[in-house]
């Protein structure tokens, strides 16, 4: 996948700068600085690249004023609070979590500590020591453990298996405590990765999540990336559990996009024409997704990740308006896949969205073109 994204951003380089319109010919080109027939994202009312929110895919204001809150302060009670209040069986609980300890994760690696200084994240060691019983809790500093073992660890590594390990044993703690909670199985999904559980031992994994939440988007995903070619699985299998998912989906979930995700997981290497993202396989892919989005609720929580992956697929497709309807739902926040690969997220979903709109204007678009 890195030299994919390399070639990409070798060859649409031009086009981060100046992609412009060529209404005559239908055709995206470059002018020099300054040239009136140069396409401007800021026209539809997209937010600056150094303004984009690289923290979440998309707006979870109750999640950001907490998160503020715990770090200013230190106080990890905001964060309990927040938790106690999400629904247990939701994915929002599931997106909660994976923030906090994402949060903590990130200060701990800001401000290591040392002899006379405190460590960063210290407010989720306190809330373990302080609420040992609450079940939010135990979820986050599991969750902490993983996103540790991965950042900080090379797989295969004793330190990487110790601190999986100690995950392992957290994930154990905090499905006590919420017998009826998926999040610790979830959890869990990441250290089966990266320990390579047996097929069985997975498979006893997976249904204990079935069980609890049985169209779970978020846990649909994380299963999905165990089953990937890179992983422990084939690009058949990948695309069997995806499309089984999505045959079986009720109404209004999201589960239907999922063959798009494992389409994405199993890009070939070196593929840079449009014909390939018009191919069959793919166009399916799509259209199961933009199908997914038309009927979610406009307030589930994984609608934005489907959004910006479409985003993506349709620009490589050349779909220039399909991309813009995408857009204007989920500019602003750009923390999911494909961006979250990169080394810079923003510079990245930058480079489709002023592809997105010199494509859209070059065939005629323009900003009335669009919802509000």
């Amino acid at each position: 996948m890195a030299i994919l994204w390399l070639l990409m951003a070798l060859l649409m380089l031009g086009f981060v700068l100046l992609p412009v319109v060529r209404r005559r010919r239908g055709a995206i080109e470059q002018v020099p600085p300054g040239h009136p027939d140069a396409a401007d994202p800021e026209n539809y009312g997209f937010v600056r690249q150094e303004e984009l929110d690289v923290r979440m895919p998309g707006p979870d204001q109750d999640l950001l004023d907490v998160l503020e809150l715990v770090q200013r302060t230190q106080d990890y009670r905001a964060a309990a609070q927040l938790l106690a209040g999400t629904e247990t069986e939701g994915e929002l609980r599931w997106q909660r979590v994976q923030a906090f300890a994402g949060a903590a994760a990130l200060e701990l690696q800001q401000r290591p500590g040392g002899i006379h200084t405190t460590p960063g994240g210290q407010w989720l060691r306190v809330w373990r020591a302080e609420q040992p019983k609450d079940a939010g809790g135990a979820a986050v500093h599991a969750e902490f453990l993983v996103q540790q073992a991965w950042r900080t660890s090379t797989r295969g590594t004793d330190d990487f298996r110790i601190i999986m390990e100690e995950a392992r044993t957290a994930c154990a703690q905090a499905a006590l405590l919420a017998p009826g909670d998926p999040v610790p199985y979830l959890v869990e999904l990441s250290i089966a990765r990266g320990l390579a559980y047996p097929e069985a031992e997975f498979e006893r994994l997976w249904l204990k999540i079935l069980d609890r939440a049985p169209h779970h988007m978020g846990a649909h995903l994380a299963a999905l990336h165990h089953w990937c070619e890179k992983w422990h699985g084939s690009r058949e299998q990948a695309y069997a559990f995806a499309e089984a998912a999505a045959a079986r989906a009720p109404r209004g979930s999201l589960l239907a996009a999922l063959p798009l995700f494992a389409v994405f997981e199993h890009l070939p290497e070196v593929n840079l024409v449009a014909g390939f993202y018009r191919s069959e396989v793919v166009t399916r892919a799509i259209h199961g997704a933009l199908h997914a989005v038309h009927a979610a609720r406009p307030d589930d929580p994984t609608l934005p990740h489907v959004r910006h992956l479409l985003v993506f697929f349709l620009v490589r497709a050349e779909r220039w308006a399909e991309a813009m309807h995408q857009l204007v739902h989920v500019d602003g926040h750009v923390g999911a896949l494909p961006w979250t690969l990169c080394a810079d997220p923003a510079a990245e979903f930058t480079v489709y969205r002023a592809l997105a709109v010199a494509g859209y204007e070059a065939n005629g678009g323009s900003p009335a073109g669009l919802p509000g």
